[in-house]
């Protein structure tokens, strides 16, 4: 990669990671918003290193691990900084799985999303979809099924990594339910938990929110280093948001729209590469900044319109 190509990487992993995480920074200042300064403190020191460089550093581990688990911990750790050509070459005959089962996660993300959860509808269709809601399990099983078929023709190990992507999804969307009436608690103080108590259950919170970033960081680049440098700033730019300039990001009400719609076509362009299209590296930050370009357009002139528009929230 040129330099050209690794800067606009890095600023496509920062857009994402921050843009992913803004719905947990908006609960995470809300819960801070009710502790000690000593605590919120901190949260802004201790936390953002835990959540730069213990979670943004383990999960690509984690991930790059599974996808190569004939290479260890070790081999795995050493290959994401080597140039060793076999090396190279063991990682780059994994990377269609693990490209199908990243791409089948943010797909069945963005559905969920899109027939499940309560928005502010942005496009004509999103109101259709919500309503038909009893749908989601219908579209992602079929989706799913489709996938595996083509996979399955071309390598029964890429089929076998679409099933985990879907596995995944819904393994990590039961922890994120969990945490979601975790973040709810703690925002309504209905707990009799201390700061420090509270800010550790954060932490473990922010850990579950944190794999959308990641999984999606695979499609911009299969280069761990610079998903840690990307991530890890995006990590950044978010505490930064928590502790001082959540309630203005909060009034720009489509910014999470342009995230899951930057998810789907991300997942797309996963599931695509996976199967031997040639993506330009460029085309993932690209598509990003112009998704949430877009929205951030459009809550900008909801918000000049006077802030009326039409959402579901249960």
């Amino acid at each position: 990669m040129d330099i050209f190509a690794i800067i606009l990487t890095i600023l496509g992993l920062v857009f994402f990671e921050t843009i992913t995480s803004l719905d947990n920074a908006i609960i995470n200042s809300e819960v801070l918003s009710k502790m000690s300064q000593k605590a919120r403190r901190w949260f802004l020191l201790w936390g953002m290193l835990i959540a730069v460089f213990a979670i943004r550093g383990i999960l690509p581990l984690l991930i790059l691990y599974l996808a190569n688990p004939e290479l260890g911990i070790e081999g795995v750790a050493t290959a994401m900084f080597s140039e060793d050509p076999a090396v190279a070459e063991a990682v780059e005959q994994s990377s269609p799985i693990l490209l199908i089962a990243g791409g089948v996660f943010l797909l069945f993300l963005f559905f969920h999303w899109l027939f499940l959860e309560p928005k502010h509808f942005g496009l004509p269709g999103e109101e259709f979809f919500k309503k038909q809601g009893v749908w989601f399990f219908a579209v992602v099983s079929v989706a799913l099924a489709l996938i595996t078929w083509f996979a399955i023709n071309k390598d029964p190990l890429m089929a076998f990594g679409a099933v985990v992507g879907s596995t995944a999804f819904f393994i990590v969307h039961g922890f994120k339910q969990n945490a979601e009436l975790k973040e709810m608690e703690l925002k309504d103080g209905s707990t009799n938990l201390s700061d420090m108590s509270k800010l550790l259950y954060l932490e473990v919170i922010d850990a579950t929110f944190s794999i959308d970033g990641v999984v999606g960081a695979f499609a911009f680049t299969m280069a761990v280093p610079l998903i840690l440098i990307g991530n890890g700033i995006g990590a950044l730019v978010v505490r930064e948001l928590t502790i001082r300039n959540i309630e203005n990001v909060k009034k720009y009400v489509f910014l999470k729209n342009g995230a899951m719609y930057s998810v789907l076509f991300l997942g797309v362009i996963m599931i695509l590469d996976s199967f031997g299209f040639d993506i330009p590296s460029w085309v993932s930050p690209v598509i990003t900044f112009g998704a949430v370009a877009f929205f951030f357009w459009k809550s900008h002139r909801h918000l000049k319109n006077g802030g009326m528009t039409k959402n579901h929230n249960r």
